[in-house]
């Protein structure tokens, strides 16, 4: 790996920093000898690094190499994974403050913010699953003196994972340390607008795990991710990403019936019931809407129905609060909200707001279109919005925007919210607010998602299953039973014994 830094601009404008993708403990290029620029979201033109094109032939080559460390890496015993994992899980923290560094140039994703505790919940998340990797563990069964019954989880094989760009070390902390406990290899296909971050995770393994085991390609998904979930020799496909891509990968994967998990997008409610409006839920609020990552994030609240008793109050103080919110430099201390990753979702957001301001039933409480002019006109940065006046129907309350963009809609009766906040073809997350416990139990038992937060809005913790209902995806992530779901298979094993047992042919002369 080269020594030059990708967070300062290169002296030489033709010639940027280097990284290369691992394969087989190779840091190796492109076999075509392609490349592409990975740009900084912050700041328009500004090339960060170039990494190798991957192709369907480097493909070949990782999942070639992830083959064959698997038998050795499968046969260990778990103490011996397990420490490695515990390892790393150092070895990321001492270098957490450039893990962090290198995840805010390259995905936008504010430094303070959101990148350390990105860092942070990677550490964790190797932690977590080094601890339990002898978890991993089968039954026996009571089949009396003449029969031994016994299952056994075994790895699947090569882990194809495929990684978004808005939190990608968070993502692979999901995928590989899971994956590796339990004995499987991986190959990771970063993010082709977010790569940096996760290479130089990859060059952390690199110095505690066997060649092979761990393997990254670069690339477009158009051609190396579809290569990935084609490719025979890959035994599971686990992608995070939008839904539409996702159902594209699960129709291919179908096609060869390849193992599966995906965690797609979500069009969350958040739902406020009358009672005291404190600063402490108007900071949940501003938490579970994902502001601070620029709302791009699948379990941002970005539908948020407030009860008519509260609903001024909510909004004018919700306002005021998101007002407050310094967007900048994700490299900078001071900025709360960094910028979005490119210039086509740039737009894509641009689009909704204009979409909004244009149906004179909605007002917007903050916010608005991107500046056009002055710092924050140099990137990809959008403001913090804040709409009232919707109803269920309108768009910006049906399709996930991915940006800074909150939804307000006033409510009355519980059923009439309950039924508007699982009127979505998504069910990933959910939040609820209120100061009735039993209430708030309730109404939290009636949502359709996978995840639920009662009077709090932070993100994912290690150990809870992580996953959605209905178009949000398949699987769960993030615990002990997700991993042995998600990255193992069930053997039964059922052998006679004693008096029964099947003599042994005779021998003779």
């Amino acid at each position: 790996m080269t020594e030059q830094s990708v967070l300062s601009p290169s002296t030489d404008t033709a010639s940027p920093p280097t990284r290369l993708m691992l394969i087989g403990g190779e840091w190796v290029e492109a076999a075509d000898g392609e490349w592409r620029e990975i740009t900084s979201p912050g700041r328009r033109g500004h090339v960060l690094a170039r990494v190798p094109r991957g192709n369907a032939t480097d493909v070949e080559r990782a999942v070639s190499a992830a083959r064959d460390a698997f038998p050795a890496w499968r046969d260990q015993h778990f103490t011996v994974r397990q420490r490695l994992l515990l390892r790393v899980a150092d070895a990321i923290e001492g270098r957490a403050d450039e893990l962090a560094r290198l995840t805010a140039a390259d995905t936008g994703n504010a430094l303070r913010t959101q990148a350390r505790p990105e860092v942070a919940l990677l550490v964790d998340l190797f932690r977590y699953f080094g601890g339990v990797a002898g978890e991993v563990k089968g039954t026996t069964l009571p089949a009396g003196a003449s029969q031994l019954q016994y299952t056994r989880q075994e790895p699947l094989g090569v882990v194809g994972a495929i990684l978004p760009w808005n939190s990608p070390l968070m993502i692979a902390g999901f995928k590989v340390p899971a994956a590796l406990a339990a004995g499987n290899t991986i190959v990771l296909k970063a993010a082709e607008d977010a790569p940096l971050s996760i290479l130089l995770m990859a060059e952390i393994c690199q110095d505690f795990l066997p060649p092979g085991v761990v393997n990254v390609v670069t690339g477009t998904g158009r051609t190396a991710g579809t290569a990935l979930v084609d490719h025979p020799g890959v035994d599971k496909i686990s992608f995070t990403g939008s839904t539409e891509v996702g159902r594209g990968i699960a129709s291919r994967a179908g096609e060869r019936l390849v193992h599966l998990s995906l965690e797609l997008g979500g069009k969350n409610p958040s739902i406020v019931f009358p009672g005291a409006v404190t600063d402490e839920l108007i900071e949940g609020l501003v938490t579970s809407s994902r502001m601070t990552r620029q709302g791009q994030s699948c379990t941002a609240g970005s539908r948020l129905y407030l009860h008519r008793d509260v609903h001024d109050e909510v909004l004018a103080r919700l306002a005021d609060r998101l007002r407050a919110l310094q967007v900048g430099d994700p490299l900078d201390e001071a900025s709360d909200i960094g910028a979005v990753i490119n210039e086509t979702q740039f737009d894509s957001i641009r689009d909704y707001l204009e979409d909004g301001l244009a149906n004179p039933a909605m007002h917007v409480e903050v916010g608005g279109l991107p500046p056009t002019s002055g710092p924050l006109a140099e990137g990809f940065f959008h403001v913090p919005t804040l709409f009232s006046g919707a109803d269920n129907s309108f768009h910006l309350a049906r399709e996930e925007i991915f940006g800074p963009v909150v939804v307000a809609i006033p409510w009355t009766d519980v059923d009439d919210v309950v039924r508007m906040a699982n009127d979505t073809a998504y069910g990933l997350a959910a939040y609820v607010w209120s100061q009735d416990i039993d209430q708030a139990i309730t109404t939290a038992h009636r949502l359709e998602a996978g995840w639920v937060q009662v009077n709090q809005g932070g993100g994912q913790v290690v150990g809870q299953a992580y996953g959605g209902y209905k178009q949000s995806g398949l699987g769960r992530e993030v615990s002990l039973e997700g991993m042995i779901a998600g990255f193992t298979q069930t053997k039964q094993i059922n052998v006679r014994l004693g008096h029964g047992a099947i003599p042994a042919p005779a021998t003779g002369t």
